[in-house]
């Protein structure tokens, strides 16, 4: 981190900003730009970068001790610096800013300029004699797109060159199955050519409905002036886009155009999947994998503004799958920047809701890919969090369950879930010391209490205890979560605390938080992960009771023989392993077990046979 002098020195020097709007650029000592940002009130905005630390994301924080230096430029409303703000950042390409990179970088279109020109799918702008359109994430999106687009208005696919080939060969099979107009035998003009062409990149940037009304427009025209052949090719072309547009699956009900966003989250990665349709179909998606940040609102705003900033075609309606940071802001700058309205939106139910739901099922998979898990526990962990109103996907989950007989034997079962699957090897038992009889609540409040503890003594290993959980579920209800939040709080820890509760039969039948449940049937995913967990510390819970309640029988058994004591019992079924196997021993097996006399032998040996 900047050292405390900088610290101030730096904080003075925000404290002499105004309190008007404008965008801020941090400078690290290279001189080099490192972050951009944009503010409502400078002044108050820049100023909390180099206060106390103890509030920053680590991204935040990473930042901050590179900064040395930083400019400003004021702007005339909040609006103009998320303008400057996209252009900057843009021009720049801060290290700290979200920046969309994906695994498979940017594509273009590419229109090659003269006589006959031709439209293909490439990685850079390397050619000064050529347009672009771009650029574009995913190439597969690209490449699909160029293609349909050249079979629709049968542009050549060859590595012929016109006018330099034409007429120099027969047509190949691309012209015979009526994928090619022929020209390299002669069978389409110049013009006819170039109008093919013309209306092929108009399909690329408009998109099908785009593309079919001025078609119909341009048959309607021809028909009138009688010019019918002309009409029947374009008629032609018609059918073409729609015999290709009907091979994609549809997914939303009308002929909406529209872009859907989510947020999948893990540990320090997050992934942002994009969903684009275009007239109800599904024409392309999109993934990001990107540093997470603790405030998702604020993610989600920076991720929508830096999409958008690439030269991208925006919808009339763009889904979220939750709020964002300066929605209103940011909808003026889409409306903006499209030339019509632009309405963002966060559906909370309907046909919108579900397919916000599918988009966010597409960032888990694809988040779980890159982390090398499966993107069925990564989902089923963000509709977790989202239906406990956690602010992070709960990647390491503790759960406690209390054993005992009739007060007797006290003991709890500690699981431990890691990114929604048994992590065995941080799973722990307790021997409940603090009392005897029966208190469950008591005995939930010392477990806690001494597992919390160990993780103050421990917490620099960064292993078993000294990992502090995401969320704590109890095996109980609303009064185990009551019992154990004061003891969290004492700690000064923020851990979510939530009661598993059980119906008649025993079985997981919904949450316990704040004094009400939360009703978990209805999903299933989370419901099937509720219910393993539950079981799992049930069950590790009542193995360790019924180990030490065994136990604690058997070596009652043994003390009950004259001169043998706790420890000689102990020392017994170590070497025997069990009852029967020192009842069935003879006097001379027994004696040969080291600490135990001849005595001991003779008095154990008659002990079980007295009985037999």
């Amino acid at each position: 981190m900047a050292d405390n002098e900088k610290l101030r020195e730096l904080r003075e020097k925000a404290m002499k900003l105004p309190l008007t709007p404008g965008v801020y650029i941090m400078k690290n000592k290279h001189n080099e730009i490192i972050y951009i940002g944009k503010a409502k009130k400078l002044k108050n905005r820049v100023s909390q970068y180099f206060g106390s630390q103890n509030g920053h994301s680590t991204k935040v924080r990473k930042m901050v001790e590179n900064v040395r230096d930083f400019d400003y430029i004021l702007t005339d409303s909040e609006f103009e610096a998320l303008v400057l703000e996209c252009s900057l950042i843009k021009q720049n390409m801060p290290k700290y800013n979200i920046l969309l990179k994906d695994d498979k970088g940017y594509s273009y279109v590419k229109i090659t300029r003269g006589d006959y020109g031709r439209i293909s799918a490439c990685f850079r702008k390397d050619d000064e004699n050529a347009d672009y359109l771009g650029p574009y994430t995913g190439n597969f999106s690209v490449t699909n797109a160029v293609s349909q687009a050249s079979e629709i208005f049968r542009l050549p696919t060859c590595n012929k060159v016109f006018p330099r080939d034409i007429g120099k060969d027969r047509p190949c099979l691309n012209f015979h199955i009526n994928r090619c107009a022929g020209v390299c035998a002669g069978k389409i003009s110049k013009k006819e050519y170039e109008e093919n062409l013309s209306q092929a990149v108009e399909f690329l940037i408009g998109g099908s409905s785009a593309v079919i009304s001025s078609l119909k427009k341009q048959m309607e025209l021809c028909a009138e002036n009688l010019e019918f052949e002309k009409a029947a090719k374009i008629r032609d072309k018609i059918r073409s886009v729609e015999r290709i547009m009907s091979r994609q699956k549809v997914v939303i009900d009308g002929s909406t155009n529209e872009d859907v966003f989510a947020i999948a989250q893990r540990g320090e990665k997050a992934c942002l999947a994009v969903l684009s349709f275009r007239d109800g179909l599904l024409s392309s998606t999109e993934h990001f994998i990107i540093d997470n940040s603790e405030n998702l609102s604020e993610l989600r705003s920076e991720l929508l503004s830096s999409f958008y900033s690439m030269e991208r075609q925006i919808p009339p309606l763009i889904v979220l799958d939750g709020e964002i940071n300066d929605s209103e802001l940011l909808s003026e700058w889409l409306t903006e920047k499209r030339g019509k309205k632009a309405t963002v939106l966060v559906p909370q139910r309907g046909e919108k809701a579900k397919v916000s739901a599918m988009c966010l099922n597409n960032a888990a998979q694809k988040l779980g890919e890159y982390l090398g898990r499966s993107g069925k526990e990564t989902a089923v962990l963000d509709e977790l969090a989202k239906i406990l109103g956690l602010s992070h996907t709960p990647e390491y989950i503790e759960s406690y369950d209390i054993s005992h007989t009739a007060g007797s034997d006290n003991v709890a079962g500690m699981v431990v879930f890691r990114n929604g699957t048994p992590y065995k090897k941080a799973y722990r038992r307790f021997a409940v010391k603090g009392f005897d009889g029966q208190d469950d609540y008591g005995s939930m409040r010392e477990v806690i209490s001494r597992r919390l503890n160990r993780y103050v003594e421990e917490k620099d290993s960064g292993e078993g205890f000294g990992i502090l959980p995401d969320l704590i579920l109890l095996d109980g209800g609303q009064g185990q979560v009551n019992a154990v939040k004061p003891v969290i709080e004492a700690f000064g820890f923020d851990i979510p605390v939530f009661g598993m509760v059980k119906d008649s039969k025993h079985r997981t039948r919904a949450i316990a938080h704040d004094g009400g449940e939360i009703a978990i049937n209805s999903q299933r995913r989370v419901f099937t992960l509720v219910s393993q967990i539950q079981e799992e510390v049930h069950r590790f819970a009542i193995s360790y009771h019924k180990s030490k309640h065994i136990g604690r029988s058997v070596s009652t058994t043994l003390t009950a023989i004259e001169g043998i004591g706790e420890k000689k019992a102990a020392v017994l079924l170590k070497h025997f392993r069990s009852l029967k196997a020192i009842g069935e021993a003879s006097v001379g097996d027994i004696s040969a077990v080291k600490g135990i006399s001849s005595r001991d032998a003779d008095a154990v040996y008659n002990h079980f046979h007295k009985q037999q």
